[in-house]
């Protein structure tokens, strides 16, 4: 199944949506928007395509109202969604949906794209938990890409799962959080080996934790 979801927030106006497949959304505030499936989606096989943009002096925040579970296809384990978001000058966004759960034998691929004007402000937070309770083995890898105008800001990838390159079959973690902001101008921050805060030259920080399960 393809599904497309297209969102864009306005000055002075409601936000529209349109979307088509196993994921809407519903204002559910003068300018917040929560995400509602539909059908089963990912399941294998299943594509996402979802465009969020926010007009020159617009503010978004998207939710979701449960969490995203992808699951393996009769053919196909695969399951791939691509995500835009697209933030003019003094539009602001805040993305923080639910955790994406990969259950056991799926591998689910997700492509992110972030275009900002200068002036735009970001926050944009993924968090993934490789297995419901008692599944270890899921796969999942997540590719960002992010502009400030013609300057890259960053360019991230990531890999969870049995089926992952950096695998160790003992110890490798099964769950990520990631945030994007911008602008932000805190400085390096770690925690142990697992977290980390980290500046961009362009501006704007990534933090990034990996772990055995998403804490709330």
């Amino acid at each position: 199944m393809r599904t497309e979801l297209r969102i864009t927030a306005t000055a002075g106006t409601l936000p529209h949506i349109h979307a088509v497949g196993g994921l809407a959304a519903r204002r559910t505030g003068i300018d917040t928007v929560h995400f509602i499936g539909t059908a089963a989606t990912p399941l294998g096989g299943d594509v996402l395509d979802i465009v969020v943009t926010v007009g020159a002096g617009a503010r978004l925040t998207v939710r979701s109202v449960a969490a995203t579970i992808a699951l393996p296809g009769r053919e196909t384990r695969k399951s791939v969604a691509h995500w835009r978001f697209q933030v003019a000058a003094g539009g602001e966004l805040e993305f923080d949906p639910e955790p994406t759960v990969i259950a056991g034998g799926a591998e689910h691929e997700t492509y992110t794209s972030v275009v900002l004007e200068e002036g735009a402000r970001l926050r944009l937070r993924e968090r993934v938990q490789i297995g419901r309770t008692g599944e270890d083995h899921g796969y999942w890898s997540g590719e960002l890409t992010a502009d400030v105008g013609a300057t890259p800001l960053l360019r991230h990838r990531l890999e969870l799962g049995a089926d992952a390159v950096t695998e160790d079959g003992l110890s490798g973690p099964r769950a990520v959080e990631s945030i994007l902001t911008y602008p932000d101008d805190r400085q390096v921050e770690t925690t142990g080996l697992d977290a980390a805060l980290l500046p961009l030259a362009a501006g704007g920080t990534l933090f990034t934790r990996t772990a055995r399960l998403l804490t709330i």
